[in-house]
């Protein structure tokens, strides 16, 4: 698919998505990855869950920490360099990758909250 072609999905396929609010227990660089950050993000489950990214170009593993994001917590687990990522945080990316920014709703919701 060309890169500037737009798949056309139905509800029934945007409704299988699970986005929820989530915020940034801890986060931590990833020893054998240069732009990997590990990160804890309480989604209201019983425990948190383990997440990797790649934004260490974009923000200081601090100012990650207390973020309120949103997350994809349906997909699929994948190993990551080795480590176990348990969901894909949501951010705003342009073309050329120099600017990229988490998601976030509008203001402060209970971690766990429906994207709807």
């Amino acid at each position: 698919m060309d890169e500037k072609e737009t798949q056309i999905i139905t509800y029934d396929d945007f409704a299988k998505l699970q986005l929820k609010t989530g915020k940034v227990l801890e986060c931590v660089k990833a020893e054998n990855a240069e732009k990997l950050y590990i990160l804890q993000v309480d989604l209201g489950e019983e425990k948190p869950r383990q997440i990797i990214s790649s934004l260490v170009d974009y923000y200081s593993a601090e100012a990650l920490v207390g973020k309120e994001i949103v997350v994809l917590a349906n997909l699929k687990p994948a190993k990551m360099r080795g480590h176990l990522s348990e969901g894909m945080l949501l951010c705003a990316e342009t073309p050329d990758s120099s600017v990229c920014v988490l998601l976030k709703a509008e203001t402060s919701v209970p971690s766990g909250t429906s994207i709807t």
